[in-house]
């Protein structure tokens, strides 16, 4: 990584504890990573940016604030980035996908939290992500009650704006989601003094379109017999996203595709001929939680694909782009997000069919459904996911974990005979 040490320092980082996170994470990530074959040519511009991770694009961050720009930091697929975007304000994900940052959240959060919010907050408090220390204010929602708690914990440092996700998905509930939208629009243009109208809605709503149809691009290269990439790969591909410029997102997976493609064209694949096809479901993987995909990738299965936020849901489904007034483009966004089957819907049938229709379409030999120790929703929910899928004969297993490691080698010997059940 180059030296970006003053920016940090500017930040108000703790330089000390980052060090240390710096110095760990080229580690795991060639590990995971670097030691694989055959890689797409392509991925060397993903590489780069995790090499840079906490340097290359908080620079630009930076650079938008010094423009007179806005920066906001969101946590879930449910923000909708059209309207930051809209009135010229940038949009970065948060971090939140380490074991490092776990320690600080467990400062003033119960220890029964998931992993994800204990590390998100950590980030913050203890001053070790740049994105957290950049964003001019921090998008939040009520996904799970664990998040609201921590939005209130946050807001006590930075401010904090939450959206309000209805719980279920009745005609009343697409109207109140339209509405929360409307009050977004609202507070992003007090934040940023810029004016969302229906061209630079329209603009931005053709703009994450297309990075959405990039990465759907990648996907359904999975979907082919040749398996030209592998799940870590597309898992890091999508983790990226969530931070990386939309524009420049779009051309580096659509140059990923034409790689992917041409490689299903001339038989290129990264796993031998009748390699076990792996669909897995779940709660996220924030960058850089790698630690299932490199389980089940290093135990002889190839993972084709992700039916969780760091997947499927962040691209499926495009916003209607015909719509020309403001008030239809806040309907057209109400209802593309809708579509989103979170656990936290009830009920949500939704996710059951989507996991049922992704096995079939990716050609899955079986399904791995995971969990965060802790996540009350999914893990209510692994209930209904391993019914349906025995239900349609589908082979499942059913795992719960955190960012630790301790966990790696039990997990490893349940994957493992589970791939032999496969055959």
């Amino acid at each position: 990584m180059a030296d970006y040490r003053k920016m940090w320092e500017e930040l108000g980082m703790d330089l000390e504890s980052h060090d240390t996170l710096c110095a760990v994470l080229p580690v795991a990530f060639g590990d995971t990573y670097l030691s694989q074959e055959n890689r797409p040519e392509n991925m060397a511009f993903y590489d780069f940016v995790v090499s840079e991770i906490h340097g290359v694009r908080p620079s630009e961050l930076i650079e938008h604030q010094k423009k007179g720009g806005k920066v906001l930091g969101t946590f879930c697929v449910y923000v909708p980035d059209e309207v930051a975007v809209a009135a010229g304000a940038v949009v970065t994900g948060l971090c939140g996908g380490s074991q490092f940052w776990v320690p600080g959240g467990e400062k003033v959060l119960p220890k029964n939290t998931c992993s994800l919010i204990k590390a998100s907050v950590g980030a913050r408090l203890d001053r070790t992500c740049p994105f957290f220390r950049i964003a001019d204010m921090y998008i939040g929602e009520t996904t799970c009650d664990g998040k609201k708690k921590a939005w209130e914990i946050l807001a006590e440092d930075v401010p904090v704006h939450v959206m309000d996700l209805p719980q279920m998905k009745r005609p009343q509930d697409y109207t109140k989601w339209a509405d929360e939208i409307r009050i977004f629009i609202g507070v992003v243009e007090k934040l940023t003094g810029g004016k969302v109208t229906a061209e630079s809605l329209g603009a931005a709503i053709r703009l994450i379109n297309n990075k959405r149809r990039a990465l759907a691009r990648v996907y359904e290269c999975r979907k082919s017999e040749v398996i030209p990439i592998s799940g870590k790969d597309g898992l890091l591909m999508t983790q990226i996203a969530f931070f990386d410029d939309p524009a420049r997102c779009a051309e580096m997976a659509n140059k990923l595709a034409d790689e992917l493609e041409k490689r299903i064209k001339d038989g290129v694949s990264v796993f031998p001929k009748g390699t076990k096809r792996i669909l897995l479901t779940g709660t996220p993987l924030a960058i850089p939680n790698w630690k299932l995909h490199h389980l089940i990738e290093t135990s002889g299965a190839a993972v084709v694909c992700e039916e969780m936020c760091t997947g499927t849901r962040y691209f499926e489904h495009l916003v209607d782009e015909s719509q020309t007034t403001l008030d239809g483009q806040v309907d057209a966004l109400a209802a593309r997000y809708m579509k989103n089957n979170c656990a936290c819907f009830t009920p949500n049938t939704g996710r059951i069919d989507d996991i049922l229709r992704l096995a079939r379409e990716y050609k899955a030999d079986g399904v791995i459904n995971t969990n965060l120790k802790f996540c009350g929703l999914y893990d209510t929910e692994s209930r209904s996911v391993m019914r349906a899928l025995k239900d349609a004969g589908i082979p499942a297993l059913n795992i719960e974990t955190d960012y630790t490691d301790t966990d790696a080698e039990q997990l490893r010997t349940r994957i493992q005979a589970f791939l032999e059940l496969l055959g």
